[in-house]
């Protein structure tokens, strides 16, 4: 597919930087690369050049190189501009070249939305290359180039074709009922096919928790009674005042979440008001939320003071937990026995360890290398869909054929409808409208 107009945008860093890439494509990139350059660079090829503007003056100078289709990003005739990465000269050749004949600037994700469209990628590919721009840490980055390799188009895609196979011999039974090519044996063995279709969904299905964690981090939650430290190991977490520390108890009463970058892996720990039986409502509410909000945690830090007589805090029922003294500065003779670690916010001691286990913790969730999961709502809500309408169709034996038939269409458009193979335009706006510009 090709478009009437050639877009242009910034597709590098934000600016200033040391160096600037501007991306076009449509029809014109050879009549606007003319322009500005002089000539068209063989394909492929850097070349050093002055790029000029209509009144002669040089806007700069910089690499230029020229993409022609079909063998581009786009699948269009492609070029890039690497110049200086300064505000005004990056704005003064987007402003020329928007001015131009049939250019405008790009909106979000339109290179690669004409990728898709052009049949460069499909929608699994597009939403993989968004994830590897966004990824914050390490274990984000490899499950998006993990991502980007395939596999999980490959495996939806042989999924779809059994069903197309097994749809196939079930119309023969609807065209052919009294023809004896199609046995009873066949018949069985393809909804036999179908069930065990559905098993296999529901267990790729269930590895989305795990792409969940990669991507809003893994679940950690500080709970103990007022004044165990929760919020002083917050803060020695972070490395920075992110919750107010005194020696009033209740302090904190509302939920203060940071994000941490531990060993690669994304860890969420949030901050919760000290339980303990309290009469203020507002301090009521903020313990009621503490429990919830652990319910809901991967794991559970519970915090006690080794100096002191802890209260008993109840944690929810078979939730992963580390028990920790904290405070052991002033903790006078032996350390106490009975802890997963042991701690001191002012000294730093116990940190580094305690920092190790829930990274260790963190990975343990995350998905093994080469392991096939869904990593996006979107996906799962279609793998749902189309497991409702196979179990429709192979438990539904007394629907007519036809039904059964119609079901399993379904299903596999809905499987199509990840990748891209069946008509999807209706996405395509909140697909890469998620994507920055440039992209």
């Amino acid at each position: 597919m090709m478009f009437a107009d050639t877009i242009v945008a910034l597709s590098s860093g934000a600016l200033p930087a040391g160096v600037a890439v501007v991306r076009l494509s449509g029809p014109a990139v050879i009549d606007v690369v003319s322009k500005l350059v002089g000539s068209v660079p063989p394909p492929r090829t850097a070349c050093y050049a002055a790029l000029h503007l209509p009144d002669g003056s040089v806007l700069d100078c910089g690499l230029v190189l020229y993409f022609p289709a079909p063998a581009s990003f786009t699948g269009e005739d492609c070029a890039e501009f690497q110049l200086h990465g300064g505000r005004a000269v990056v704005q003064a050749l987007l402003k020329h070249v928007a001015s131009l004949p049939g250019c405008r600037l790009a909106s979000a994700g339109e290179f690669t939305r004409r990728a898709f469209l052009n049949g460069k990628m499909d929608l699994l590919a597009a939403e993989a290359a968004a994830d590897i721009i966004s990824a914050e840490t390490e274990a984000q980055r490899r499950f998006a180039v993990a991502n980007s390799q395939g596999r999980n188009s490959e495996l939806y895609a042989s999924w779809r074709t059994r069903l197309l196979r097994a749809r196939a011999f079930v119309e023969a039974e609807l065209d052919f009922v009294d023809e004896s090519d199609v046995p009873d044996a066949a018949a069985q063995a393809v909804w036999s096919d179908i069930d065990a279709l559905v098993g296999e969904i529901d267990r790729h299905i269930d590895g989305f928790k795990k792409a969940e964690i990669v991507r809003e981090g893994f679940d950690v939650v500080l709970l103990g009674a007022p004044n165990a430290g929760k919020s002083s190991l917050l803060n020695a977490l972070a490395q920075r005042e992110a919750a107010i520390v005194t020696d009033e108890p209740g302090t904190t009463r509302d939920l203060i979440e940071v994000v941490l970058d531990i060993e690669g892996s994304k860890v969420r720990v949030t901050d919760t008001a000290g339980i303990r039986d309290a009469t203020g409502k507002v301090e009521q509410l903020g313990i009621q939320r503490a429990r919830e909000r652990a319910s809901r945690a991967q794991l559970v830090l519970l915090l006690e003071d080794v100096g002191l007589d802890s209260p008993e805090v109840v944690l929810p029922k078979g939730k992963p937990f580390l028990r920790i003294g904290t405070k052991i500065d002033l903790c006078d003779g032996r350390p106490p026995n009975g802890y997963d670690h042991l701690v001191s916010c002012l000294t730093g001691d116990g940190l580094t360890e305690l920092a190790r286990a829930m990274g260790d913790a963190a990975k343990a969730a995350e998905p093994v290398a080469g392991e096939l999961i869904p990593w996006r709502l979107r996906h799962v809500e279609l793998l749902a869909e189309a497991v409702g309408h196979l179990r429709r169709a192979v438990e539904g034996e007394r629907l007519p054929l036809e039904l059964r038939s119609e079901e399993m269409r379904l299903a596999a458009n809905a499987l199509g409808t990840i990748t891209g193979s069946i008509d999807v335009e209706d996405l395509l706006d909140v697909i890469f409208g998620q994507f920055c510009i440039g992209k």
